[in-house]
């Protein structure tokens, strides 16, 4: 339990930071998966039209420190391959 009002302050901050990076983490999440489940379901197409909003979604987290800059890099590097290998295959 915080004592001090520095501590308390801290507290109130730390629960609304959480709420942003929750937020983040979920829109990150969602259209990570939701561009594997259709790469899986071989509508690649439609993934690609997916790859903006995971860019859009990935580059905000890097922005507000949700993840590191070089870890969206990392993973927007993946999902486009993934999308591009199963689009050169039709």
């Amino acid at each position: 339990m915080a004592i001090t009002s520095s501590a308390k302050k801290a507290n109130r901050a730390s629960a609304r930071k959480r709420i942003f990076n929750v937020r983040r983490k979920q829109a990150v999440d969602a259209t990570l998966k939701s561009i594997q489940r259709l790469v899986k379901s071989g509508k690649a197409s439609d993934a690609k039209k997916l790859l903006p909003a995971a860019y859009k979604a990935l580059d905000k987290a890097a922005k507000t420190n949700y993840l590191k800059k070089n870890t969206a890099a990392r993973l927007k590097s993946r999902i486009t391959l993934l999308v591009n290998k199963v689009s050169s295959r039709k």
